[in-house]
């Protein structure tokens, strides 16, 4: 018990330590106008360093992240069905694909997937 209190501890001090270095250490300086301004090898920039980013392409590729993700998850599941219960196994799967369609409704009915507005 006293071992994991030490250990609590000491965790708690280190995080607390590399915060406190971390929020020194990251001060910068004041803002100046050139450094502030993009650099392109030394001639004026063509159009601005500070475009809006779109939104919606944002989205759409972290959806894309997600279910490439998923299809990792899922492939090694296929190799588990020998070793495993089939009903067990059956339910595994069909709660993993529920949750994901269901997410995918989700951002479906909130407008995520339309290109165009």
């Amino acid at each position: 018990m006293m071992f994991t209190m030490m250990s609590m501890m000491m965790a708690l001090t280190i995080s607390i330590i590399m915060m406190i270095m971390c929020t020194l250490i990251s001060k910068t300086s004041e803002k100046d106008r050139e450094k502030m301004s993009p650099f392109e090898c030394g001639f004026d920039p063509k159009s601005s360093a500070r475009t809006p980013f779109s939104i919606q392409f944002f989205l759409i590729a972290v959806l894309f992240l997600i279910f490439d993700i998923e299809i990792a998850i899922m492939l090694p599941i296929i190799l588990t069905m020998k070793w495993s219960l089939t009903k067990t196994w059956i339910m595994t799967i069909m709660m993993f694909i529920l949750i994901l369609i269901i997410g995918l409704y989700h951002e479906w009915n909130n407008g995520v997937l339309e290109w165009a507005k």
